[in-house]
């Protein structure tokens, strides 16, 4: 007769409760692996009666060891204890706030990530979390795609993978359409505030994007997952993974395919990414290789669609239509692409020196190589440098051509952080950068209609510019009771090599040196284990960018920008709800804004405010209403202020510029009150309805509030309104999923996310090109219209 088989079951939680999603259950003897399920629950079948050995393990806590003697089913359920020391938590934690820190935070983990991953890019993937609006070039979420935090833009976001710095050096700004479909090898997203804790990179202004890549499996798999949906989206995605082997090696990979068609005409998307990452686990370190890679091939969509053709119902495709590329006969030019390819190397390691020190350091390259390539119509030769030529008797001075503009260019550098517990009260941080840039500017004519003396690849233009970036920062945390005093310092140095104009107007290689000391202070006060208020101030500081630098001469050179960031609040965190409540202030001097003035070389550059600010107050929370339903909600209210501003608009009549003065205006794209909501219903095991919502109140497109001097009256109709503003909208989605396991697969996944239900037509970005013409205010306004009603849906299977 055979023996008899069976069963151990249990739940693997943390000390507080909590379900561990993917803690790894094992046998020692005989070796047979598992992984928790969703809720943290487990079950190891077919045993035989005997005496067994179960460990337990999830990242950032303690290994937990329980032997116990078999002899009928059996529940064993396992409470981990956090670890001093997670190896693959310190190179992240080094510029990451805790639960106790004195600033505003939101934390997303994987499972947050994967629930919305149908192809959309990163910041759509954001959009739940406070202050955030997100904006697409497409109009579908795919392509180009940029967010705001508390109405600060991406040049003024900082954002780290694995405490690297990915903005931009010298423009600033964060291109995640670089990065397809990067949140499938994401671990976890933290989205700081404010200028939040000291961070490597550009300093914080709006806020910080913290984001970890894949960690560590122990068990082997294989995730394949395939979305389709309107306007011709499809992304393919295959994530493998070995698990642990031997006890200290693994290797996970990831492949994946986006294409697009785009909600907006000629806007259509080609997009491919790969991510392979090893790593070696010893005792006491972790040493772990990434490399990843983005190639974008996107037609262009970034000028917007003007507001007459928005609003002339009569147009068939008017919140679609797109010019760009168009050729003088009516057809299109194919190639009106950006076309950009992103290669990043980090090597990353992590070591504890003892029980009170652990050391993490990174090494990291970036080589990114493309260009964006128009067509330009009867276009004057001597703009590039050619003198015209007479061919036949005829003097070329205009030929219609295709130009490529280059960027070529590297990054590379080194982090690290020591981290130093002397006891369970007190802790500091030793962390800091040194990053280099190097960039080559360069565009080429690669067609002529006429040959005007241009041979083939004929470069009309170089720029070579580089910028090191060195900072040091010291961070300590004392726990006195329930207090807990916090004190962060940074000191960052800048020195920028570029080409731009000396005070005789000669374009000339130049450098600027900059130093910045960013102190930070809070105190964070337990009322208990649950509940705790906190108060801090912040210092940031911010360089001016490689427009600001090249459009101007040492005499009208912008200075760099300060912040004084305020913050209060409160947090709240149990088993049935979890949120809180931040007020914020922050007090601006200096901050570069566009006013429309022209400098001493005759460019349209941001000019410095002298005073001006951003004060509101955000909530967030969810609520478990019952074991089905959950609701998570955020909202923000704020006013944001420039004191004495001045714009000034072009007068084409005499050629002078007009000023408009206002005491007190509000900042341009910073709507005063924005909102989200998302209801969450588990009908069935495995299955999920949510109901997500997103309201953004009106913002202005410049910083004048409509406001137009009395002098120049605006004529009514078409172009000649007073309107220059984006209005307000409430976005309704609905996403659908369900998932369930066969026995040869260990889940299967489906679901469905339906956009914009209720067909809102909204614009979430635009631009202002106000001028005077005939005595009168003239407004060029450029909007990006979204999709309407949409869908996306998706099937995943797990091995």
């Amino acid at each position: 007769m055979a023996s008899a088989q069976f069963t151990i079951s249990g739940k693997v939680t943390n000390q507080s409760g909590e379900a561990l999603a993917g803690a790894t259950v094992t046998l020692v003897n005989p070796l047979v692996n598992t992984q928790t399920d969703v809720n943290g629950n487990y079950q190891l079948t077919n045993l035989p009666a005997a005496t067994y050995i179960i460990k337990a393990s999830y990242i950032g806590y303690q290994v937990t060891s329980t032997s116990i003697r078999l002899a009928g089913n059996q529940v064993v359920n396992v409470s981990l204890t956090n670890a001093m020391f997670s190896a693959e938590e310190v190179t992240v934690t080094a510029t990451r706030a805790g639960k106790n820190s004195p600033t505003a935070f939101a934390n997303l983990n994987k499972k947050d990530l994967e629930k919305n991953n149908f192809g959309q890019d990163l910041p759509f993937l954001l959009t739940q979390t406070p202050s955030v609006v997100v904006t697409s070039d497409a109009g579908a979420g795919v392509g180009y795609t940029g967010i705001r935090i508390r109405g600060s833009d991406a040049t003024r976001v900082n954002v780290t993978i694995n405490g690297i710095p990915y903005n931009d050096s010298e423009s600033q700004g964060s291109y995640f359409v670089d990065l397809p479909d990067i949140a499938s090898s994401i671990n976890n997203i933290q989205i700081q505030r404010g200028v939040g804790t000291s961070t490597n990179g550009a300093g914080a202004f709006g806020g910080s994007i913290n984001i970890q890549t894949t960690t560590r499996r122990d068990t082997g798999y294989a995730d394949i997952n395939n979305s389709a949906g309107s306007f011709g989206t499809v992304k393919n995605t295959i994530n493998l993974g070995t698990g642990l082997m031997g006890g200290h090696f693994s290797v996970d990979g990831r492949l994946s395919r986006i294409r697009s068609d785009g909600y907006i005409d000629h806007a259509s998307s080609q997009l491919k990414s790969f991510f392979v990452s090893g790593a070696y686990y010893g005792k006491n370190s972790t040493l772990r290789a990434n490399i990843f890679s983005g190639y974008e091939r996107t037609n262009q969509a970034w000028n917007g669609i003007p507001d007459y053709i928005i609003g002339d119902n009569n147009i068939p495709n008017h919140r679609t239509y797109n010019d760009l590329g168009t050729l003088p006969d009516g057809s299109y030019y194919k190639d009106q692409v950006d076309d950009y390819l992103q290669n990043h190397y980090q090597l990353l390691y992590d070591q504890k020196l003892s029980d009170k020190v652990s050391f993490s350091g990174a090494l990291h390259y970036t080589k990114g190589k493309g260009y964006y390539e128009e067509y330009k119509t009867n276009a004057a030769v001597a703009e590039y440098g050619l003198t015209p030529v007479t061919i036949g008797g005829t003097t070329i001075t205009n030929t219609d051509l295709a130009r490529r503009r280059w960027l070529d260019n590297d990054f590379y550098g080194v982090t690290y952080a020591l981290k130093y517990l002397p006891t369970s009260a007190l802790n500091f941080t030793l962390g800091g950068a040194y990053n280099q840039y190097t960039g080559a500017h360069f565009g080429n004519i690669i067609y002529t209609k006429q040959s005007a003396g241009i041979g083939p690849n004929y470069e009309y233009y170089r720029d070579d510019a580089k910028k090191n970036d060195f900072n040091i920062f010291a961070r300590g945390e004392y726990k006195l009771g329930d207090v807990t005093l916090f004190a962060d310092m940074q000191y960052r140095r800048i020195y920028y090599s570029f080409l731009g104009f000396d005070r005789n107007l000669k374009n000339v290689q130049q450098n600027a040196t900059l130093n910045f000391f960013n102190p930070k202070a809070g105190i964070t006060y337990e009322i208990d284990e649950h509940n705790n208020v906190y108060a801090s101030f912040a210092v940031g500081n911010h360089e001016p960018n490689r427009d600001d630098y090249t459009n101007s001469t040492p005499d009208s050179r912008p200075k760099p920008e300060n912040l004084k960031d305020f913050e209060a609040g409160y947090r709240i965190s149990n088993n049935i709800f979890k949120g809180g409540i931040n007020g914020f202030y922050m007090l601006y001097k200096n901050q570069l804004i566009l006013t429309g003035s022209l400098n001493d070389v005759g460019a349209q550059i941001r000019n410095n405010v002298d005073n001006s600010y951003r004060a509101g107050v955000e909530v967030d929370g969810k609520v478990r209403i019952t074991k089905a339903i959950s609701w998570g909600a955020t909202a923000t209210l704020s006013t944001n202020k420039i004191k004495n501003y001045s714009q000034f608009l072009n007068n084409y009549d005499d050629g002078t510029q007009a000023e408009i003065f206002l005491k007190k205006t509000t900042i341009a794209f910073s709507p005063s009150f924005t909102a989200s909501s998302e209801i969450s219903i588990t009908p069935i095991k495995g299955g999920e309805i949510a109901f997500i919502d997103r309201y953004v109140s009106s913002q202005y497109l410049d910083n004048t509030m409509n406001t137009n001097p009395a002098a120049f009256p605006v004529a009514a109709g078409n172009r000649f309104v007073t309107n220059r503003q984006l209005d307000s909208y409430l976005v309704t989605d609905i996403r659908l999923r369900y998932n369930f396991s066969v026995r040869s697969v260990k889940n299967i996944g489906v679901g469905l996310l339906l956009n914009n239900i209720f067909n809102q037509q909204y614009e979430a970005n635009g631009a202002t090109y106000p001028d005077i013409e005939g005595g009168r205010v003239v407004n060029y306004n450029y909007y990006f219209p979204q999709a309407g009603r949409n869908f996306l849906a998706s099937v995943s299977l797990s091995f």
